[in-house]
C-alpha cells in the first residue's frame, strides 16, 4: 500500500510501531464511542487492535486499509483514517479518528481530502460514503469540508459495541462530484489570490 503526503501529513499503512502513539488517545470517552469502538482499557488492548487491522491488511486486495495520520515535522501518529466495505472495486467507506489534542487544525479535512483522491483517482471508485452519529458534529463537518453531500438520517441504523443503537447521519460523494468539488476549490483559490 502506498504513502500518501499532503502539505502537513504523511498517511502510511500503520505498524506496531505507532501502539504508543494511538494509546495515547485510544482510550478517551472522546474519540472511540464516538467511532464506534471501545476506549481501550489498556496498552496490550491498543497493540491487539493493530496486530488485527494489519492481519486484515494483509488479506485484503485492493484495499487502502488502516492508516495512520502523521506529522510531517515530527513523524507523530495522530490519527487513523481508512477506506472500508470496498464492494465490487466501485464503492468503499471512509472512516477516521484524531487524538483530541489535534482537533481544530485542519488535519481531518487535509488526510480526507487526500484519501479521497486515492480512492477515485486510482482506485478508481465510483462512490465513497462516510456515516457518523447524527451528533458527532466534528465529524460531520469534516464531511461537509471535503464536500460530501448531506444524504439523510437512518434510524436506529448502528448498534454501537456497548449495545446502544443510534440513529446515523449518511453522507456520499460520486467521483464526478468530487472532480467538481476539486475544479470549485481551485477557483475559489485562484480568486482569493487575486
Amino acid at each position: 500500500m502506498p504513502t500518501l503526503f499532503t502539505k502537513r501529513l504523511i498517511i502510511r499503512p500503520i505498524n506496531m510501531k505507532d501502539a504508543k502513539d494511538f494509546y495515547e488517545y485510544a482510550p478517551s470517552p472522546l474519540v472511540g464511542p464516538m467511532a464506534g469502538w471501545a476506549p481501550h482499557e489498556n496498552y496490550l488492548v491498543t497493540k491487539q487492535v493493530i496486530k488485527n487491522m494489519i492481519y486484515v491488511d494483509s488479506r485484503t486486495e485492493p484495499y487502502f486499509g488502516h492508516y495512520v495520520i502523521t506529522l510531517k515535522d515530527s513523524g507523530k501518529m495522530i490519527g487513523t483514517i481508512e477506506l472500508y466495505n470496498l464492494q465490487h472495486q466501485f464503492k468503499a467507506e471512509l472512516g477516521y479518528a484524531l487524538n483530541p489534542k489535534y482537533w481544530g487544525n485542519g488535519y481531518a479535512v487535509e488526510a480526507a481530502m487526500k484519501v479521497l483522491e486515492y480512492g477515485f483517482t486510482y482506485l478508481n471508485l465510483k462512490r465513497i460514503e462516510a456515516k457518523t452519529y447524527v451528533d458527532n458534529y466534528q465529524s460531520r463537518r469534516v464531511c461537509e469540508k471535503i464536500g460530501m453531500n448531506f444524504e439523510g438520517i437512518a434510524k436506529k441504523a448502528y448498534q454501537r459495541y456497548d449495545g446502544k443503537i443510534f440513529d446515523e447521519a449518511r453522507y456520499g460523494i460520486t467521483d464526478e462530484e468530487y472532480f467538481s468539488f476539486l475544479r470549485k476549490e481551485e477557483e475559489n483559490e485562484e480568486t482569493s489570490k487575486l
